[in-house]
């Protein structure tokens, strides 16, 4: 038995969406986006029920309501649906009440009766008199009252007919303004607000270009090449570490234990006497460069993205200043980096489990910070699985107190449940298995499961089709129209996606058949890089493709499409009107044919134009059903087509 003398409620809010783990960790969104809300809601008996929204944003001020409405009464269910817009970044709230619409289920009441030819009302006109009262008293405009005191007189009228006081109270506009005025009898509401992280939109949206500063001219060469990297669509223009890198155990060309005179060293390999994390290679540029560096990009509406890799060479003054902070042997000797059978002699991992480990995350925190400060708002965080998940939360918390635009994303290929732990606890966006996926039947799956599966709240994927460190053999024996398919595949199903120089010039020679690390791996030696690849046109259209179409910008629209063969994978991706049907050939040797079937649930029109946004935009009419197509390596290798119009 309760210990209020309040009677218990009588109304059931549950499953709230959205909400990740029971509400221990935010949902997200971008800036602008509108937030779908959805929960079963209930109660005893056949009383009316109503059901807002409710949500606020990071700044203090009043609750704003929004309405919600069953969506499947129809079928016996439960579930009530609305929406609110995010309007700011930060730490949103939402909650969701309830309550007995007591006017609403008098009038109902009323309703069916009368439907059923029974007479002699008295009783419930009097009772809604009743109601009509409270209403009045509770009424917030004129218009409102006026209304209801019409109604309530034409009741209290012992001369009105009866139909004509039915009439009265049946009317919508009264049953509005009632309903605006009533008291929400038996309210109820979520134990606690549920939260949103709400980010800008480079969080969820951008195209990605990895470059070696090294192979460009430092810094400045970076500078230069800026305003092209922007004509091709690049939003984000990632670069490896550009700390100064240590002597001792440097690797050599093609990851050699020996380094030869001149050679510059793995960029990861962190720290020498000319500094550490917080400092720039020399040799690469100064504090001023990188600001002038984050300036440029940001008058090109770009973001320059570092990488943070919390790991240190011999060299690094931190082995000198704070050795507690690193794992040393039983026989006192330092302990280098190994994922078996990988070996990294020339790196060193801090020690997380240290004593003095608050010293250490305040450091790691003052070195972002001095990035941010030096306007650096984009971060590729290396491994971050292999740190403590308290720590991320802690840290990525820290810099959103002093800059909330600062977007981290999570270079993780690691089991998935980490992966999306990750996400939970702050990281922005994540690298994916995208690279190893390359059947129709893994790709559907992977994509599905990224889309629908839930973890599309909080888990948002970048699709690199490349890195450093993979070159997939579907790219070294597949050539140009490989790298086409991926290339386009990426772009029109991630929002995020990006490339890694050298991917525009199909390079694709690993170090040894098997490998997935290219030969004269670009990691350990310097080359001379430009923008002359032959797919940059390619890249330049489909960045253009995905600025101007909004479904190109968003994960969950996406429908798999039957094709009738295997080698071709079609999909359609719809928002707001704006819907983009592609169609890939994922066989880089062979012509393929088959179908693109397009289901009526798309709501397109039974005979459709559609404008192929790749080559020369030649238009074809596609209707609902099954469309012939064909992809020819070397001449097509995909449609990105647009639906323009209906046929008459």
């Amino acid at each position: 038995m309760p210990a209020t003398g309040q009677p218990p409620k009588r109304i059931v809010i549950q499953y709230p969406a959205p909400s990740i783990d029971g509400g221990s960790f935010p949902a997200k969104r971008c800036v602008g986006d509108l937030v779908s809300v959805a929960a079963d809601i209930f109660g005893d008996g056949h009383d009316k029920l109503r059901a807002v929204v409710r949500s606020r944003g990071p700044e203090p001020g009043r609750w704003r309501e929004s309405e919600l409405v069953p969506v499947d009464a129809h079928l016996g269910g439960v579930r009530w649906a609305g929406e609110f817009v995010v309007e700011s970044g930060g730490r949103w709230q939402y909650t969701i009440d309830a309550w007995t619409d007591v006017f609403g289920t008098w009038r109902d009441e009323l309703e069916r009766k009368l439907a059923a030819a029974q007479t002699d009302l008295t009783g419930e006109l009097l009772e809604g008199a009743v109601l009509l009262r409270e209403a009045v008293e509770r009424a917030r405009s004129e218009a409102d009252r006026a209304l209801i005191e019409h109604a309530l007189a034409t009741l209290e009228d012992e001369s009105s007919p009866e139909p004509a006081k039915h009439d009265a109270v049946l009317g919508a506009e009264l049953f509005e303004a009632v309903e605006r005025a009533q008291e929400r009898h038996g309210n109820v509401t979520l134990d606690e607000p549920l939260a949103i992280e709400v980010d800008r939109i480079r969080a969820r949206f951008g195209a990605w270009y990895e470059l070696f500063p090294r192979s460009w001219g430092g810094l400045e060469g970076v500078r230069r090449v800026l305003p092209v990297l922007a004509e091709l669509g690049f939003d984000v223009v990632y670069l490896p570490p550009i700390h100064p890198i240590g002597l001792t155990n440097r690797k050599g060309r093609d990851n050699a234990l020996e380094a030869a005179p001149g050679d510059p060293g793995s960029p990861w390999a962190i720290g020498s006497p000319d500094g550490g994390h917080e400092a720039v290679h020399p040799e690469l540029g100064t504090h001023e460069d990188v600001r002038a560096l984050t300036a440029a990009a940001r008058e090109l509406e770009m973001d320059i993205a570092l990488d943070f890799a919390i790991q240190c060479s011999a060299d690094h003054p931190w082995l000198r200043e704070h050795p507690e902070w690193f794992h040393r042997r039983p026989d006192g000797t330092l302990k280098y980096a190994e994922n078996p059978p990988k070996r990294y002699q020339d790196i060193y991992n801090v020690n997380w489990d240290t004593p003095d480990w608050r010293a250490l995350w305040q450091a790691l925190l003052e070195i972002m910070l001095e990035w941010v400060d030096l306007g650096v708002q984009v971060f590729r965080v290396d491994n971050p699985h292999t740190k403590p998940f308290a720590f991320w939360e802690w840290l990525i918390g820290e810099v959103h107190a002093r800059d909330r635009d600062v977007v981290f994303l999570a270079e993780a290929f690691t089991r998935r449940a980490v992966m999306r732990h990750l996400a939970k606890v702050g990281f922005s966006q994540s690298y994916t298995y995208f690279t190893w996926k390359n059947a129709r039947w893994e790709l559907t799956e992977y994509i599905t499961e990224l889309a629908s599966s839930g973890e599309q709240e909080y888990f948002r994927p970048n699709f690199f089709v490349n890195t450093p460190d993979i070159l997939h053999a579907y790219l070294q024996h597949g050539g140009r129209p490989a790298f086409e398919a991926r290339l386009v595949l990426a772009a029109t199903l991630s929002p995020s996606y990006g490339v890694y120089s050298g991917y525009e010039s199909i390079e694709r020679t690993p170090v040894r058949e098997g490998s997935e690390e290219y030969l004269h791996s670009e990691k350990f030696e310097a080359k001379e890089r430009a923008l002359d690849g032959p797919l940059l046109p390619l890249i330049r259209t489909l960045n253009e493709a995905r600025r101007a179409h909004p479904a190109l910008q968003e994960l969950a629209n996406v429908t798999f499409l039957e094709t009738a063969n295997d080698a071709l994978i079609a999909y359609a991706k719809q928002s707001r009107g704006n819907t983009l049907i592609t169609v890939v050939n994922i066989d880089p040797h062979q012509t393929q044919e088959g179908l693109a079937v397009i289901p009526a649930e798309l709501g397109l029109a039974p005979v459709f134009t559609v404008r192929d946004l790749l080559g020369d935009g030649e238009r074809f009419q596609w209707r609902i059903g099954p469309n012939y197509v064909r992809l020819e390596p070397g001449v097509r290798q995909a449609h990105v087509n647009l639906v323009e119009t209906a046929s008459p």
